[in-house]
C-alpha cells in the first residue's frame, strides 16, 4: 500500500524533556502523543517516531521573550530545528509557543488531577500544533476568498 507522509508532529523542545503532539492529516485535530526524555539517545528516538508516525511535516514551539527578543532557548530551538530539518530532510516549521506551557498547566490543574511536567510538555505540544494548523485554515480561507 503507498502512503504520503502527511502527518504531522509537534515538538516543545526543552533541555532535559521534548513535548510531542500528533495530529493525522486528514482529521487535523491535535492531541498529546508522548514525552521524550532529551539525551543521547533523543535523535533515534525522533527518527524512529516520524518514521511510525508517517511525519510529513513538523512543527517546533519557538520560544521567545514577553519582549519578543530571542533568547538563549530560542537560539537552542533554532539549532534543533535546523539539525531536525538536516536529519529528516522534511518540512519544518517554526511556531510562536508564547505561554502555551502555562495554559497546558492552567488546563491540566483546572481537571484536579495530579500530573507530571512531562503532561505540561506533551500538551503544551498539542497547543502549538494547533496554533499552526489553524494558521494553515487561515491560509485556505484566504484563498478561497481570492
Amino acid at each position: 500500500m503507498l502512503t504520503t507522509k502527511t502527518n504531522l508532529l509537534a515538538f516543545d523542545y526543552g533541555e532535559r524533556r521534548i513535548g510531542v503532539a500528533y495530529a493525522h492529516a486528514s482529521s487535523r485535530l491535535a492531541g498529546p502523543l508522548t514525552v521524550l526524555i532529551n539525551n543521547e539517545n533523543i535523535w533515534n528516538e525522533i527518527l524512529k517516531l516520524i518514521e511510525t508516525e508517517e511525519v510529513g511535516t513538523i512543527v517546533v514551539g519557538l520560544p521567545r521573550s514577553l519582549s519578543g527578543h530571542d533568547t538563549d532557548q530560542t537560539r537552542s530551538v533554532r539549532s534543533f530545528a535546523a539539525t531536525l530539518k538536516a536529519k529528516t530532510k522534511l518540512t519544518v516549521v517554526l511556531q510562536d509557543e508564547a505561554l502555551t506551557s502555562r495554559q497546558a498547566e492552567a488546563e491540566l490543574r483546572a481537571k484536579g488531577k495530579k500530573f507530571a511536567q512531562g503532561d505540561i510538555d506533551a500538551l503544551a505540544a498539542t497547543y502549538i500544533l494547533e496554533d499552526y494548523l489553524k494558521t494553515l485554515g487561515n491560509i485556505h480561507s484566504m484563498e478561497k476568498k481570492a
